[in-house]
């Protein structure tokens, strides 16, 4: 059942509203504000630094550094804090960056400890943790 819902706004924000349907392709509002409430939705529960310390979360990690750091790394590929059940290296000739993706699970603190101790390391340019979205079902 398909159920309309409303809402009031300005001359301008309409005008910025449609330029950015347009821009990204979308058919229509209704498409574009369902995926943009769906996609803040997600952000909002999948935020790592507002998690319950025990809550058990996965995603990836990205970590963009320089050579040297090798080891931490492999520290955090070794620990038994995390669980890591993919990883890959790449190096960046454009930017003269090595960068890891590691596909990553376990408890909110302890994925909260790892980024915030690689990111207190020296050559650590950037480390990010997307973490997958919550459902209840779905294909895997």
């Amino acid at each position: 059942m398909t159920r309309i819902i409303s809402f009031s706004s300005d001359n301008e924000f309409l005008e910025s509203l449609d330029s950015m349907i347009e821009e990204t392709g979308y058919k229509n509002r209704s498409m574009f504000l369902r995926d943009a409430s769906l996609h803040f939705a997600d952000a909002s529960r999948g935020d790592l630094s507002f998690m319950d310390d025990d809550t058990e979360t996965e995603g990836v990690m990205v970590i963009f550094y320089q050579h040297g750091v090798e080891s931490k790394i492999l520290d955090i590929r070794h620990s038994h804090s995390v669980e890591v059940s993919s990883f890959q290296h790449n190096c960046l000739t454009g930017s003269h960056t090595c960068v890891d993706t590691l596909q990553i699970k376990g408890v909110a603190s302890s994925l909260r400890e790892i980024v915030s101790r690689l990111r207190n390391t020296k050559d650590v340019d950037r480390v990010s943790f997307v973490p997958a979205p919550q459902r209840e079902a779905g294909c895997c």
